[in-house]
């Protein structure tokens, strides 16, 4: 008696064989995939029969809505708000029993379900719901509208930073019951600032205060804003705060754990990873968890009842986006504080210019503390320029004037010793010993440097440079005109044997020290937080960030200059600050007198006298010579607009990465700068998107770059 199911005790003769054959021939085949249902002749539904669809198309010219029907059996999924597939490119003569059909295959969001179209022509039906979690909402929506406007780009480029992709494992977990509503935080450390306890005061009453906050030095920042975050919960509404990398994240998470427990908060930063990340944002969106901390793309976190939006050192690039529309943090918090009438709080141990114009506009009002204050919180920050330091003979193996190597001395006797130095690398520069010109490949004329103490190379070509001879006199030996942190840090090493060094910098960031003697170098925004804070800070090479071509270098500066010297303690403890700078410029001198609101009212007045950014708007628009000009002649600039240039852009270096914004590699480009004043803002970007949409729809192919308000305008 036999059966289908048995097997033969003894396969036969050359059944593996013919079983790996067989595996073999299954991998090889053209195996057609299944075609998405077009629902051709399917009944629709009943009521709202259209679905208003968002393709996620971000070509200006395709910036708008399209309509889809709606399958009866999709009714009760195709919700707004979901995601969902549709046919999108199909001509209008592949019609067949009333729908249209062809074209590719591409997400969208449902916006709207409707009674009926105003198209003309016969529908396409929306292939199938992705998900029936509504991850856009009408808030949404309306907050990524404003910013494509504000910054002449498309809703779905908008729609593509501020919703993360799907992870189905995450949206299939329940997210946690919500948790009761703390009470109001006591005042803490606020109590340092003149109008301190009454914003708190009006957070948790449920108010909408807008302030800038310069915050005093010292490590109170992440516990004062943990408090204003507490009292806008107090309140019964949420708040959001962004910083801009996730070292501060943690610094803030910390002390929002510490005031309020676990369970009240969600931090969205990319160090999450995907499926952690969405399941945070998706707590937030279901109303679970009611506060947010997180990196730039966190400030369009979909936080229900917001109160309080709030952005930490709006001056780091890293808060601006790098992907079209190019927003910025601060904007777009702007914005979601204008449409949802909520709370704003900018802060920072410095001022940005921005900042110091919501000020002057009335927008906002200054958060700050007496001089008095400021006076007990920060160190004692001395100077040295550039004639004293060629003078000094003393401490010539550390590059160390005798006031910087005894400020480090004095320092290691009682902590830790910072040093900032405002490049990587061992000599990221070199020039002639002899006449001091740029040493440069006599390959590429691409500058030279020693990545090691031992080896030269192109920083363009990477080629080896070691039989390199000047080519203005003839000289061979080398001289650095720029020391990076590997080589101050061996230096240093040299200086003071029996202290360790330690190193912070783009490979290796470290978050936190001991409290124990050591030199910590560090490049700038890598500095590590020091247990009970630095004894002493050296502020090295100042002239390498004053000196960049560009209108903010002054402001750059001394923000990262305060950022590091708020890491020191106290004048009262034996905190000091040295900095290498010449002490008659301005950020020297505001470094000096700790205060960066008046260098920034100064800089405003200025930029407003000369109608530069912020006062002024731009759009910076990038692209080969006779693109830019084709762009410049078709666009229908508002009245008062002035064209800036077209000038020359520097072409990438070949050996090196092409960065964001720069022409790709191999091209020139161009770019005109186009100021309006004032009030024509929004006419602006009106105008470069409609040439845009335009340009695209007659065919354009080459490349227009346009950002609105650039960050570096040279």
């Amino acid at each position: 008696m036999s059966s289908d199911h048995e097997q033969p005790e003894e396969p036969a003769a050359g059944g593996p064989e013919q079983l790996a054959l067989i595996r073999e021939t299954v991998r090889k085949a053209q195996v057609p995939k299944a075609k998405p249902r077009t629902w051709r002749g399917a009944a629709l539904a009943k009521e709202l029969p259209v679905a208003r669809v968002l393709v996620n198309k971000g070509v200006l010219h395709l910036d708008q809505f399209f309509d889809y029907a709606v399958p009866e059996e999709l009714d009760a999924e195709a919700l707004p708000g979901v995601r969902v597939r549709v046919r999108f490119g199909a001509g209008g003569h592949r019609v067949r029993d009333g729908r249209r059909e062809g074209g590719g295959m591409i997400d969208g969001f449902i916006v709207e379900r409707r009674a009926d179209t105003d198209y003309g022509g016969a529908l396409a039906a929306l292939a199938y719901v992705v998900s029936p979690e509504p991850v856009l909402s009408p808030g949404m929506l309306a907050l990524a509208r404003a910013v494509a406007d504000r910054y002449a780009g498309s809703l779905a480029d908008v729609l593509q930073l501020a919703i993360p992709p799907r992870n189905g494992r995450a949206e299939s977990k329940p997210s946690p019951e919500p948790l009761p509503v703390p009470e109001p935080p006591g005042i803490g450390t606020w109590e340092r600032y003149a109008r301190g306890a009454a914003f708190l005061t009006a957070l948790a009453d449920g108010g909408a205060p807008r302030a800038v906050w310069t915050a005093l030095p010292g490590p109170h920042w992440p516990d004062e804003l943990a408090r204003a975050v507490a009292a806008t919960l107090a309140s019964g509404r949420g708040a959001l705060v962004v910083v801009p990398d996730g070292r501060r994240a943690a610094r803030l998470d910390a002390a929002l754990t510490a005031l309020l427990g676990e369970g009240h908060h969600a931090v969205l930063t990319a160090e999450s990873g995907p499926e952690k990340r969405y399941r945070q944002w998706l707590a937030v969106r279901r109303g679970s968890v009611r506060a947010v901390v997180g990196t730039r793309a966190a400030m369009f976190a979909p936080v229900q009842r917001l109160g309080l939006v709030a952005v930490w050192d709006d001056g780091d690039a890293s808060l601006s986006d790098e992907h079209a529309p190019f927003p910025h943090v601060r904007e777009v918090l702007e914005l979601r504080a204008g449409q949802e009438s909520c709370a704003f709080l900018l802060g920072g141990t410095s001022c940005t210019v921005e900042a110091a114009q919501l000020v002057e506009s009335g927008w906002a009002l200054p958060l700050t503390a007496t001089r008095d204050q400021v006076r007990l919180a920060a160190p004692l920050v001395r100077t040295v320029g550039d004639a004293e330091l060629a003078r000094d003979e003393a401490a010539r193996s550390a590059r160390l004037p005798s006031l910087a190597w005894r400020a480090v001395r004095d320092g290691l006797a009682i902590g830790p010793v910072l040093v900032q130095v405002p490049r990587r690398g061992y000599v990221p520069a070199l020039a002639c010993e002899r006449c001091r010109v740029t040493a440069r490949c006599a390959h590429c004329a691409g500058p030279l440097e020693a990545p090691d103490d031992r080896d030269v190379s192109c920083r363009w070509c990477g080629r080896d440079a070691g039989a390199w001879h000047c080519t203005e006199c003839g000289g061979t030996r080398l001289r650095a005109r720029v020391v990076g942190a590997r080589r101050t840090a061996e230096e240093l090493g040299r200086a003071f044997p029996a202290v360790p060094v330690r190193t912070s910098g783009r490979d290796h960031v470290l978050d936190a020290v001991s409290g124990r003697p050591a030199l910590v170098v560090s490049t700038p925004g890598a500095e590590p937080v020091a247990e009970g804070g630095y004894a002493a800070a050296l502020l090295l090479d100042g002239w390498a960030m004053l000196s960049r071509p560009d209108l903010r270098a002054g402001e750059d500066a001394l923000r990262r200059w305060i950022d590091a010297a708020s890491l020191v303690r106290s004048q009262s403890e034996g905190g000091t600050v040295v900095v290498m700078g010449e002490p008659s410029l301005r950020p020297v001198q505001a470094l000096v007198r700790w205060d960066p609101v008046g260098h920034a009212q100064r800089e405003l007045a200025e930029r407003a006298e000369l109608g530069f950014p912020p006062v002024s708007r731009m759009a910076a628009v990038a692209g080969r010579a006779e693109t830019v000009e084709d762009f410049l002649t078709t666009v229908e600039l508002p009245s008062d607009a002035e064209v800036l240039g077209p000038v020359s852009l520097p072409s990438p270096p070949p050996g090196r990465p092409r960065r964001p914004g720069e022409p790709p590699i191999g091209e020139s480009w161009v770019r005109a700068l186009l100021r309006v004043p004032p009030g024509s803002g929004a006419a602006l970007a009106a105008a470069v998107k409609s040439a845009q949409a335009r340009r695209l729809a007659r065919g354009g192919t080459d490349q227009v770059r346009i950002r609105i308000d650039p960050l570096d305008i040279g």
